[in-house]
């Protein structure tokens, strides 16, 4: 009997660190794919999708009634601005995630007041704009998305220029 507890407490102890090792990997690793799906228009460059159909899916389960403008980020050139003009009698909302899939930062029209708005994101160090609203995250990659709630999707034509007033990009300034 002592000759197999040797061979399955080693055992026990690589599958629980394996175990351990795919779980502290999968969301980053989730976040790659996700950017490389919903990074059509580029790093820094925020893209504005066209509606969910079942054909075209580019996250998992999205909402048909939802218009998602997605701008995946790299903090590695410096700060990202993020611009968010609301469309008006329309919800909508900014979420920001970072390389682990953690959430950071949320803010819907309701709390901007339907006002404009821009959020610096930031690497802890790394310069801002003087008066800036500034998200620091841990990690130079992840996702800013918008989401604006359609009432009917064929509204999206009338919406779509409206949508597009809203942008990110590279912080080159710090005034």
């Amino acid at each position: 009997m002592r000759n197999w507890l040797g061979p399955l407490a080693f055992g026990l102890l690589v599958a629980v660190a394996t175990g351990y090792a795919a779980i502290a990997a999968i969301p980053y690793g989730l976040m790659n794919v996700a950017v490389d799906r919903l990074g059509q228009g580029g790093i820094n460059r925020m893209a504005y999708g066209n509606l969910a159909t079942p054909e075209r899916q580019p996250v998992v389960r999205p909402s048909p009634d939802l218009a998602y403008s997605t701008c995946p980020y790299d903090l590695s050139a410096g700060p990202l601005a993020v611009d968010v003009t609301p469309v008006p009698g329309r919800y909508s909302s900014l979420s920001i995630f970072d390389a682990a899939t953690d959430v950071i930062f949320v803010r819907n029209d309701v709390e901007a007041g339907g006002k404009p708005y821009r959020i610096v994101l930031a690497r802890g160090g790394q310069a801002v704009p003087k008066g800036a609203e500034v998200v620091r995250t841990n990690y130079d990659r992840g996702i800013a998305l918008i989401r604006l709630l359609l009432k009917d999707p064929a509204e999206i034509g009338a919406l779509d220029a409206a949508r597009r007033q809203s942008s990110c990009a590279t912080v080159t300034k710090l005034k």
